[in-house]
C-alpha cells in the first residue's frame, strides 16, 4: 500500500472522471491496484487515494471473533441501559419509595451534561469522520464542494426550532394555554416522596403539583397559579430528543457487533455510555405529567431506548462477515444520521435543557447551594461523556 502524501493537482478533473466511470461500473475504483499506485501518481484521483488508504475501497468486514462476548453484550447492555433509564421513573411513580431529593437533581442535571456532550463529542465528531472534508466521502465528487456535515447540523437545528415554535404557537392559539418554562420535576418528586416535602419546607423552594398545575410555597402556605408546558408540548420535545439519541444507539450497536480488535475496549465504554445516557432520559421523563390512559408511556419509552442498541448489536452479528462499516454508502448513511442526531441534541440540550433549567428559571437565585450543585452535576455529566469520547 502506498504511503500517504497527497498531491492536490488535477483533483477536480479526476474526481469528475471517476464519477463518470462510476455510473457505468459499480466497482470503477477496482481499475487501480493499491499495491502499485504511488502517492505521487497524478493519473489517479486524489480522492481514490484517500479512500484506498481509509479502507473504503478494497476493504471489508473487520470482524475478528469474540462471538460469545458479543452475544453477552446484547443482554448486558439491554439490562444495564434499561435499568438506568427506568430507575428515576420507578422511584417517582411507585408509592412508598423514598429517595433524597439530591439524587433526583443529580440524575436530572448529570443527564443534561451527558446529552450535550453526546451531541458535540460523539455525534458531531463521528459525522465529520464519515463525511467531513478529511474523509473519503468528503473528498469525493459533490461531497467535496461544501461542508455538508455542518450544513446538515445547522439545518436540523432550525428545523427542530421551527417545529418547537410552531407547535407552541398552535397550542397557545387553539387552546389558550401559555407554554412557559415552568417545570414539573419538583411535583413529580414530591408527590410520591413525603420526605422531600419536608426538605422543601426547610429550603423554602416551591413544590409543583402535577395534578392541578399549582405551586405551593410551604413557608408562606400560599397557592399560586403557574403556567407550564402542556403535555403535548412536553412529550413532543422529549420524543425529538429520544429520536436523536436512538439514531446514535443504532450506529454504535452495529459497530459493537461488527468491529475488530477494538471490541474489548468498546464493549465496557458503550456499557457506561448507554447507562449514563439512559439516566438522563429517565430523569427527563419524570418532569412530564402524563395524563390518565398514558401512564404506561414512560415505561415503554424507557424500554424502547434500552432495547435499541441490543437489537442493533444482534443485527450487526447477523451480517458480521459481510458488513463493511467504512464502505462509501455506509459512511454516507452513518455520517448523515449522526449529523441529524447531533443537530437535534444540540438544540434540545442547549435550549430545552440548559437554557430552560438555568437561564429561564426565575427561582434560580433563591437557593445558591442548589444552583451550585446543579451546575456541578451538569459539568460532571458533560466531562465524563467527553472522556468516553476518547474510545467511542
Amino acid at each position: 500500500m502506498f504511503t500517504q502524501r497527497h498531491s492536490h493537482s488535477h483533483a477536480g478533473s479526476h474526481d469528475e472522471a471517476s464519477l463518470a466511470e462510476a455510473s457505468s461500473s459499480a466497482a470503477w475504483w477496482a481499475q487501480w491496484d493499491p499495491n502499485t499506485v504511488t502517492i505521487w501518481d497524478d493519473t489517479v484521483p486524489t480522492s481514490w487515494k484517500k479512500c484506498a488508504l481509509d479502507g473504503v475501497y478494497f476493504g471489508g468486514s473487520e470482524y475478528q471473533g469474540s462471538l460469545n462476548a458479543r452475544i453477552s453484550s446484547i443482554f448486558v447492555i439491554l439490562f444495564v441501559s434499561t435499568s438506568f433509564t427506568l430507575l428515576p421513573v420507578i422511584f417517582t411513580k411507585v408509592k412508598g419509595i423514598k429517595v433524597p431529593k439530591a439524587c433526583y437533581l443529580f440524575a436530572r442535571y448529570f443527564g443534561t451534561g451527558v446529552i450535550i456532550a453526546t451531541a458535540f463529542i460523539h455525534l458531531m465528531e463521528h459525522s465529520y469522520m464519515s463525511i467531513g472534508s478529511n474523509s473519503c466521502v468528503g473528498s469525493s465528487g459533490r461531497w467535496a464542494d461544501y461542508s455538508w456535515c455542518s450544513g446538515i447540523v445547522l439545518t436540523t437545528v432550525f428545523v427542530v426550532f421551527l417545529v418547537d415554535l410552531l407547535s407552541e404557537v398552535y397550542i397557545e392559539r387553539k387552546f389558550g394555554i401559555s407554554c412557559s418554562h415552568g417545570d414539573l420535576v419538583e411535583g413529580a418528586i414530591s408527590d410520591n416522596n413525603p420526605r422531600l416535602k419536608e426538605n422543601d419546607a426547610e429550603t423554602g423552594s416551591p413544590v409543583i403539583s402535577n395534578k392541578d398545575d399549582v405551586s405551593y410555597d410551604v413557608v408562606s402556605g400560599v397557592n399560586s397559579e403557574i403556567a407550564v408546558k402542556p403535555f403535548e408540548s412536553q412529550i413532543g420535545a422529549f420524543l425529538v430528543m429520544e429520536f436523536g439519541i436512538i439514531f446514535h444507539s443504532v450506529m454504535i450497536g452495529l459497530e459493537l457487533g461488527t468491529t475488530g480488535e477494538e471490541f474489548s475496549i468498546l464493549y465496557p465504554v458503550i456499557v457506561f455510555h448507554q447507562s449514563f445516557e439512559g439516566l438522563g432520559i429517565g430523569a427527563r421523563l419524570i418532569s412530564i405529567a402524563f395524563p390518565e390512559g398514558k401512564k404506561w408511556w414512560p415505561y415503554a419509552l424507557c424500554i424502547l431506548y434500552g432495547a435499541t442498541t441490543p437489537i442493533a448489536i444482534a443485527i450487526g452479528l447477523g451480517v458480521r462477515m459481510s458488513y463493511n462499516a467504512h464502505s462509501f454508502k455506509m459512511s454516507i448513511i452513518s455520517g448523515v444520521l449522526d449529523a441529524i442526531a447531533a443537530g437535534i441534541l444540540i438544540y434540545t440540550g442547549l435550549v430545552e435543557l440548559l437554557a430552560r433549567d438555568f437561564m429561564f428559571d426565575p427561582n434560580r437565585t433563591k437557593n445558591l447551594k442548589k444552583l451550585t450543585f446543579m451546575i456541578i452535576c451538569t459539568f460532571s455529566g458533560a466531562g465524563l461523556m467527553a472522556l468516553l469520547g476518547r474510545w467511542a
